[in-house]
């Protein structure tokens, strides 16, 4: 994957050009990862965005596989893009059915698929993590700098999209769902950190304990870091 900034600057300006669908956030986002696969020859592309809860959601994807691949993430709370969106870096994978350790609902979701290779990288809105945009190989695939570092350029076209249809009062649902993720995602991280200390976890764990626990309750997860800095416990 070589990709020079000539090639970069021709995608972003077909991505400006005016589209023929129905000018939702959802059919842009549709487009930028379409594109995305395209201009970086990978076997596709998918967007996560963060929800009130924020729990990384299906936002779009190029292909089926790369649907499956998204909504897997999304549900498990495991891969490459969880990852990405928590620790807010680029999280690569040479084959996530090759990680069964690591991420075993995700390496059997995608055993049956055409997904081997996997790139996230965090989606940023503010210098705060909002969503990731993720790309996939179907064999297996060592990224290099390059390719990180491309991919991770890409994803600020997901932000432009993003911002602009909060501007433009065209995010309609999802609005509220960023702005949520935007002004909680401080308490948020204070209290994965705190975790982390008192129980020994890495970031994804604590992550995930406080995305459990405001699952099992039906209530936001700011509401239960607000729970966890204010009592030191999460939520009996």
């Amino acid at each position: 994957m070589n990709i020079d900034d000539a090639a970069l600057a021709e995608s972003l300006r077909r991505l400006s050009q005016p589209r023929d669908d129905d000018g939702s956030l959802v059919s842009a986002l549709h487009v930028v990862v379409t594109a995305c696969a395209d201009l970086f020859g990978v076997d596709g592309a998918g967007v996560l965005i963060a929800d009130e809860q924020d729990l990384l959601v299906y936002a779009a994807a190029s292909d089926g596989p790369g649907r499956l691949l998204e909504q897997t993430e999304a549900e498990a709370g495991e891969g490459p893009c969880t990852e990405a969106f928590v620790q807010g870096r680029v999280v690569t994978s040479r084959d996530v059915t090759a990680e069964a350790d690591r991420w075993p609902t995700l390496a059997s979701a995608m055993a049956d698929q055409p997904v081997r290779a996997v790139l996230g990288t965090p989606v940023l809105l503010g210098g705060v993590p909002v969503g990731t945009l993720d790309v996939y190989k179907s064999r297996a695939h060592d990224w290099d700098d390059s390719e990180q570092a491309a991919i991770g350029r890409y994803a600020e076209i997901i932000s432009t999209t993003l911002g602009a249809a909060l501007q433009a009062h065209t995010a309609g649902e999802l609005a509220r769902q960023l702005q949520y993720a935007l002004d909680y995602r401080v308490v948020i991280e204070r209290a994965v950190g705190y975790l982390m200390a008192k129980q020994s976890l890495d970031a994804v764990s604590a992550f995930n304990a406080l995305r459990n626990a405001a699952r099992s309750r039906r209530t936001k997860i700011g509401v239960v870091s607000e729970h966890v800095l204010e009592t030191g416990s999460l939520p009996a």
